[in-house]
């Protein structure tokens, strides 16, 4: 340092630099050589780049044997001075020997580079390359140095030879910065820079840049992304993750077992004197039933069992797992964390260098570029551990999610029903997401105390025990935050209880939508969840105000800090001045001390929500598994004793309730067994009672996996009379099929899963009651061509459960099932003479069989498509959901939002036309592709935030952060005002009453800053709260308005995703993104300002470098967007294929398919983690650009002060830079949170683009009708058209009739006819195109929709239930008293049933009515219609899933109760029409006939012919109670 020029003594020079690079060498060549000593490593072919490199080598080697030559010859050569007595040094001698050998290793090392697998370049070799040049710099500039002031070149062949020699290490040094990539691996490379990217560009992150290139010219989609390496693939994630689980699941069960057994025990010490049995004796005698004393023993068990599950192997599992990127980024963050504290030390360097005139200039200058080196390496290996820890989070959701995926296909059905489908999709959304969250900072559990113990230490040194008092504030924050975590928990845990609430009735609301319209019922439901969401809000306002103390005190907190430090500094002892050194590496100190602490308690909050998720995980995961071995049986089935021959077809037959389907869930293994076992041989196909479709095309729901046997497959249509079908479906077999199945009738849905099970050839077949889903024709063809004897199935063992007597005499063998008991087992004759229950069954049965309804469908199905030749077997698909509607529109547009293709706008739909492009043949695409907003968020959007806070709120909150951070930046020129004391009063006794000022004004300042963030945040909570209660309570107002074919058209899973996904972000990131965005922003200002005031020159590089930084930033923005949108979009389908297996589970075991759906979720996953990982890498390629940028403002801070060094005061210099430092974190930042904000707004904007759809009429118009509207119940069409959307042609061509009061109607019609649309025109789902309806004489198109709908009733297809009480699914607005219920419960059939439960009216429904049978919630509709007391009744058929018995009563209990009703039947089977006043044929939207049943009949028209097809021989008018004499088809 007391030299005036920076040079090394020569020894050095030529000793420690040259060492110090080839020791590095030695230490790496033997790693890279041991690949050369493998056998036979396939050499790949030799690049134009690695004989460069090797040449180079050579020449260095040639020099270095030069430089021995040069010594050789001077000491022994000829020419060598012979009075010289000294011979050279032996440096001359070692050196270029030394340098001779590394060079042949250095040629081994290239070598085994290329050899080695997967290799592109080496680490090692290209930081050997740069030390060995840095070192080098040394002695160039001492030898030019040298020979500049000498004047002439004392040793010229060394001379010469370092200097060629420098220039070949240079070349050597550049070259070593390209990656070599071998031709084999340019493809991968192409698909996935990363693979060749060389040691510089991965640590900058520069092969990232063709990206953000791209991603800037246009917006990016899913095809831009590179493909995922094998380390990121989920497959490897999954592997590693799921062997690990099981060991450490096996440990935790072992240790659950021990424990539970030490339990038992201290139960049984204690229980044993207690003689339990009396006590049960005497109970009983009083009278409580058994039913009772089981249900109490049942909750105490249950609560017990809630407590016993393996616990704490999660964490360990991920331990043990992700070891290695755990190590790996732990070593990282140690280096940086150590870095960060050079800086503080070099600053105290630099001010003192300012003060202290002496010093040469060239320190200041080694100062500047030693705080940039420092700055550098911080910065990259500070981005190194984030992408480390970002891939582990990523990794670890991953693993997560497939372990949730896996244990769903495999979980015993008692754990299954502890959950529901939401909420186990939640654990693969929400608890996987914490986890991912944590891990990203996991170090900083052990980073922060090693932090702040560092940063003490330092501070000690400066300030002496005066740290203790800052120590001190410090310590006290602790508890407060620990207690201000521990109630923000709680409240956590109750806002989860709610939005799980709320999550429930949303997603029933918008399955049960067509019901909530049709009943007018949605103001109940609105309510509902209004008030839920009321609760909610005021849970996150307590929440919101916690958090603003924390931050209150947070933000207190260094100011506190340094305040105590510096104030009992200088009042401990009046030698004690404060002078700017002292000063600002304290700040600086300080600075980095209030990272760790403002993380740790968020750190602690992170992990105590984790620990929430945890626990739900590990019970999920840790649940028990369903029996493979299928010995199980159930409670329900006393001594079912059953063996079924290979090759036979068994009915098994009983009424509602006796343990059919149970039956087959057992064979199944799907039961919980408490006795015996089953005994499948072969394998096993399932047909359920409801069809399970999947979002696939028609053929993939067939084939389901297996491999597509044209042949096979076409037989298989052929006999499951699909064929009809194929031909009116937009894409025949390729046509997309939508959530649930939802483009599909019931009686096609039931086909295709029927044609499913014909396909896979198994060797049993199972099949629950897959008849009854259809017409009777229909249903008889099915079992001719499938089922029965001469069907295609006939060598299989197969057992059927039906309601139809009709097959009975044609099955093998019948079994009779009565209570859960196999009563009789049989052939049909010898069953029938036994007299037994079957003949009973018979009996009942064989009169009801000409009623017999066996389809719940209805038609309307393709209206458009349907071709000229009316097909009789195209059964009538049902007008369920989606109706003509979809099939019209999904054959009339292929509708993907990004070039659709509008096909056959204005073409009359009888003949298709050959499809545009090849997109339209691969099967219509019935649901939109979620639409993603692309390009830029637009302003308005964050204006419509900032109005939906107020205005009043955002304003004053902005001017209150605005003035907190005037408060901070006079805290420190004050500071670096006062330090100037120590010059002024240098030597001199500093005044009391100026240390008083000093300390009283900057504590003041300190503690105004806390009061004014406080305030913001108090602001911003309130003013955000009401955001999000506008926004939430807008999004609902708005879906329940939209009309119908919105539900039709989009799946319900995009809508739930605007509910919870959007609304939790407008809840809770966004207003946290938006505080920390003004924050940083406003620091930024501020740090930019001070620097200007120290050195006004700066402001000249303020401007290229915020050009710079624009720069960047737009790239960088532009690409994230786009790509936490793809991450969103890409997201959506794991969610609901989960959601679709849960639902599919049962049919997914009986096939044996798990592994193909778990295959199929790890595609999708994959798929999404490739935006994933790319955004992870997007914000590193920022980082560490911007983090560049921020150390050339500290560097350029540093070197304007050693240039301005005379002018400035050492307070000022320590200022700006240490403000300067600090900048660098907050630029940083800074772009994050811009981005951040950006991509939380999304949510705002997508949540806006489902409030501003259109709606449908008003719910209530100027008109209302009157009071007791309709009275008569006339019904009136006046030239009636209907067209489901402005551009498609009409579904009704002009409907002119008049039906009169109390008339019944029956309405019948091939499918496609038009008849669903009739009714969805009297309740207006659909408006008229011209002409009205009246009903007494009121145009029904003037009344609001709500008088319309609450005055009409139906009887829909599908009965739809909600989850809440019996009562609310019955009268949900509560108008109606208890009697008047019981009375239509007793009408109804139901009131045994109530009656019987414990809670009667409150008895809980379950999700979609699942704890009711099929039977009785159809007998549910049918009380909600008798509670209703309307004149016009219109019953849409549903009477298929329910056995004879129940339909009759149904039937009864309708002419009955609604004799004095206009009733309309939509008929699917003409039976139930027979006793109609009047009968409506519908063809094509026109009616074609309509008078009594007989005439039609007597007139051989349509209706005649329907009639034949139905085996209906005669029709005799008198009889109204429909005594038909019927041939019965066989």
């Amino acid at each position: 340092m007391c030299r005036e020029d920076p040079d090394l003594p020569v020894c050095v020079e030529q000793t420690v630099l040259v060492w110090a690079p080839l020791g590095f060498l030695w230490l790496c060549a033997p790693w890279h050589i041991a690949v050369l000593c493998r056998k036979a490593t396939p050499t790949k072919h030799l690049s134009k780049l690695y004989l460069c490199k090797q040449i180079v080598v050579g020449l260095l080697f040639l020099t270095a044997i030069a430089g021995l030559a040069v010594t050789l010859g001077e000491d022994y050569g000829p020419t060598r001075d012979t009075t010289a007595t000294e011979k050279n040094p032996w440096v001359f001698y070692a050196n270029p020997i030394l340098f001779a050998v590394s060079w042949i290793l250095l040629v081994l090392s290239q070598e085994g580079v290329r050899r080695r697998e997967g290799a592109v370049d080496s680490t090692t070799l290209f930081l050997f390359w740069l030390i060995l040049v840095v070192c080098d710099v040394f002695p160039f500039q001492t030898l030019l140095r040298e020979a500049l002031r000498m004047g002439e070149i004392p040793d010229l062949p060394r001379f010469c030879l370092f200097y060629i020699s420098f220039g070949l290490e240079l070349i050597a040094l550049i070259l070593s910065a390209f990656a070599d990539v071998p031709r084999e691996a340019e493809d991968l490379v192409k698909k996935n820079p990363e693979v060749g990217a060389a040691f510089l560009s991965r640590i900058t992150f520069n092969w990232f840049n063709s990206m953000v290139l791209n991603g800037f010219k246009r917006p990016l989609v899913q095809k831009d992304l590179w493909e995922l390496s094998e380390a990121e693939s989920t497959l490897q994630i999954s592997q590693r993750f799921l062997q690990t689980m099981q060991t450490e699941l096996k440990a935790a069960r072992t240790r659950l077992q021990t424990k539970m057994r030490k339990r038992g025990e201290e139960k049984a010490s204690k229980g044993q004197g207690e003689g339990l049995q009396n006590g049960h004796q005497n109970r009983l005698g009083k009278g409580v039933s058994q039913d009772v004393l089981m249900m109490e023993e049942k909750k105490k068990k249950k609560k017990e069992e809630k407590e016993y599950y393996p616990k704490s192997w999660l964490i360990p599992t991920i331990a043990t797992t992700f070891k290695g990127v755990l190590w790996e980024s732990a070593i990282f963050k140690l280096i940086t964390d150590l870095l960060s504290f050079a800086s503080p030390q070099i600053l105290k360097l630099m001010i003192s260098f300012t003060m202290d005139k002496s010093i040469y200039t060239w320190t200041g200058y080694m100062y500047a570029v030693l705080l940039i080196l420092v700055a550098i390496f911080q910065s990259l290996f500070l981005q190194q551990y984030f992408q480390r820890c970002f891939v582990l989070g990523m990794k670890v959701k991953t693993a997560i999610m497939v372990a949730v995926y896996k244990k769903a296909l495999v979980v015993s059905n008692d754990a299954r029903k502890e959950s529901t489908v939401g909420e186990t999709v939640n654990l693969m959304s929400a608890d996987a997401h914490r986890f991912n969250d944590v891990v990203n900072f996991i170090h900083l559990l052990w980073s922060c105390p090693l932090q702040i113990a560092l940063a003490i230490a330092f501070l000690w040194i400066e300030l002496g025990p005066a740290v203790l008092a800052g120590l001190a504030v410090m310590v006290l924050m602790v508890p407060i935050n620990g207690l201000l975590a521990n109630m923000s928990k709680n409240v956590q845990i109750e806002n989860m209880r709610y939005k799980d609430k709320r999550m429930k009735i949303v997603n029933e609301m918008l399955n049960g939508i067509k019901i909530l319209k049709l009943y007018a019922w949605e103001p109940s439901f609105q309510n509902q969840v209004m008030g839920i969401r009321e609760q909610e809000l005021v849970v996150m306002r307590k929440f919101a105000y916690l958090s603003s103390v924390s931050t209150f005190v947070f933000s207190c907190a260094p100011a506190l800090v340094s305040l105590a430090t510096f104030a009992v500094f200088v009042a401990v002892d009046s030698e004690n001045v404060l002078d700017a050194g002292k000063a600002f590496t304290s700040i600086s100190l300080f600075n980095i001390l209030r990272f760790p602490l403002a993380f740790l308690p968020m750190l602690i909050a992170a992990m105590v929500q984790t620990s929430v998720s945890k626990k739900r995980l590990e019970k999920f995961l840790g649940g028990d598994d369903l029996d493979t071995n299928i010995v199980r049986h159930d409670p329900s089935f006393s001594s079912v004793s059953l063996e079924i021959k290979p090759g036979k077809l068994v009915a098994v037959v009983g009424v509602v309730g006796s343990g059919k389907s149970s039956l087959i869930s057992a064979m199944l293994g799907e039961m919980h067994s408490s006795k015996g076992f089953i005994n499948v041989q072969g394998s096993v196909a399932f047909v359920p009672q409801q069809a399970w479709i999947q979002n696939a095309t028609l053929r993939d729901n067939i084939l389901f996996g297996y491999p597509l046997e044209d042949s096979r497959f076409q037989a298989t249509l052929e006999a499951c009379a699909l064929g009809p079908d194929l031909e009116l479906l937009p894409g025949g077999d390729q046509t997309e099929i939508g959530e649930k199945g939802i483009n599909l009738s019931g009686g096609q849905k039931q086909r295709v899963s029927l044609a499913r099970a014909a396909y896979s050839q198994a060797d049993v077949y199972l099949l629950d009651d897959p008849l009854s889903a259809v017409d009777s024709h229909v249903g008889k063809h099915l079992f001719e061509e499938v089922v029965g004897p001469k069907g295609i199935l006939k060598d299989k063992t197969r057992i059927l459960v039906t309601h139809g007597v009709s097959f009975l005499p044609y099955v093998d063998e019948i079994v009779v099932l009565k209570e859960g008991c196999v009563s009789e087992v049989g052939s049909y004759q010898s069953l029938k003479d036994s007299k037994g229950a079957f003949s009973e069954f018979l009996d009942t049965y064989a009169k009801d069989e000409g009623k017999k309804h066996t389809d719940p469908t209805s038609d309307g199905e393709e209206v458009g498509l349907v071709p000229d030749l009316q097909d009789p077997q195209a059964d009538t698909p049902p007008e369920d959901i989606v109706s003509m509607t979809l099939r019209r529109e999904s054959s009339i547009r292929r509708s993907q939002r990004n070039g659709s293709v509008r096909l056959r706008k204005n073409s009359s739909l009888k003949k298709p036309k050959p499809p545009a492009d090849d997109e339209t043949k691969k099967g219509q695409r019935l649901i939109e592709k979620e639409t993603m907003e692309t390009g830029q968020v637009k302003f308005s959007v964050y204006l419509q935030y900032l109005r939906a806070m107020g205005w009043g709120y955002s304003t004053m909150f902005f001017l209150v952060y605005f003035i907190q951070n005037v408060a901070f930046i006079g805290q420190n020129l004050w500071l670096s005002d006062w330090t100037n004391d120590a010059e002024d009063y240098y030597n001199k006794t500093y005044p009391n009453w100026k240390r008083d000022t000093r300390i009283g004004v900057f504590g003041a300042l300190g503690v105004a800053q806390g009061v004014f963030v406080f305030m913001g945040t108090l602001l911003l909570a309130n003013g955000s709260i009401n955001a999000s209660r506008i926004l939430h309570s807008r999004l609902l107002n708005n879906i329940l308005r939209v009309p119908m074919m919105f539900f039709d058209t989009t799946p319900s899973g995009r809508v739930v995703n605007r509910f919870a996904k959007d609304i939790f972000t407008v809840d809770e990131a966004i207003p946290q993104s938006f505080r920390s965005w003004i924050m940083c922003f406003l620091g930024v200002l501020g740090t930019l300002f001070v620097i200007c005031l120290a050195t006004p020159i700066f402001t000249a590089i303020i401007i290229p470098l915020a050009v710079v930084y624009y720069f960047v930033q737009r790239f960088y923005v532009a690409s994230s967007r786009q790509l936490r949108r793809l991450d969103s979009v890409s997201r959506s389908p794991i969610y609901s294929h989960f959601g679709e297996t849960v639902s599919g589970l049962s049919v997914i075991r009986a096939y044996g398919h798990q592994d193909r759906f778990l295959k199929h979720n790890e595609k999708i996953i994959d798929e999404n983690l490739k935006s994933v990982y790319l955004w992870i890498i997007s914000n590193r390629w920022l980082a560490i650009r911007l983090e560049f940028l921020g150390n050339l403002v500290v560097f350029f801070s540093a070197l304007l002060a050693v240039i301005a060094r005379d002018s400035l005061d050492s307070g000022l210099v320590g200022l700006s830079i240490s403000y300067a430092l600090n900048v660098t974190q907050t630029l940083n930042w800074l772009v994050r949170m811009t981005s951040e904000l950006e991509t939380n707004i999304v949510a705002v904007e997508r949540v806006s683009e489902y409030t501003e759809m259109e709606n449908e009429a008003d719910w209530v118009s100027g008109i209302r009708p009157p009071e007791k509207w309709p009275e008569a119940g006339r019904l009136r069409f006046e030239n009636f058209k209907v067209r489901y959307r402005p551009e498609l042609d009409l579904v009704l061509h002009g409907i002119t009739c008049d039906i009169d009061s109390t008339e019944k109607i029956g309405i019948v019609g091939r499918t496609g006819a038009g008849k669903s649309s009739l009714t969805n025109c009297l309740f207006r789902i659909i408006e008229a195109a011209e002409g009205r309806i009246l009903i007494d004489g009121t145009d029904i198109a003037t009344l609001g929709l709500h008088d319309l709908r609450t005055r009409l009733t139906i009887i829909p297809q599908d009965p739809v239930l909600f989850s809440g009480t019996l009562r609310m699914n019955l009268d949900p607005f509560e108008t109606f008293s208890d009697e008047e219920i019981w009375r239509v419960l007793e009408l109804s059939h139901l009131k045994e049933y109530v009656g019987g439960l414990q809670e009667g009216l409150t008895h809980e429904v379950s999700e979609g009515g699942e704890n009711l049978s099929i039977g009785q919630r159809q007998l549910l509709c049918l009380a909600r219609a008798l509670l209703r007391k309307s004149r016009i009744l219109i019953l849409d058929e549903a009477t298929a899933a329910v056995d004879l018995e129940t339909d009759s009563l149904i039937q009864k209990t309708i002419r009955r109760e609604f004799s004095h009703c206009t009733v309309l039947t939509i008929a699917h089977r003409l039976h139930s029409i027979l006793d109609s006043s009047r009968v409506m044929v519908l063809d094509a939207g026109k009616i074609v006939e309509f008078d009594s049943p007989s005439t039609l009949f007597n007139k051989q028209g349509h209706f005649y012919s329907m009639a034949r097809d139905a085996g209906i021989t005669t029709v005799d008018s008198t009889a109204l109670d429909s005594t038909l004499k019927l041939n019965m088809g066989y």
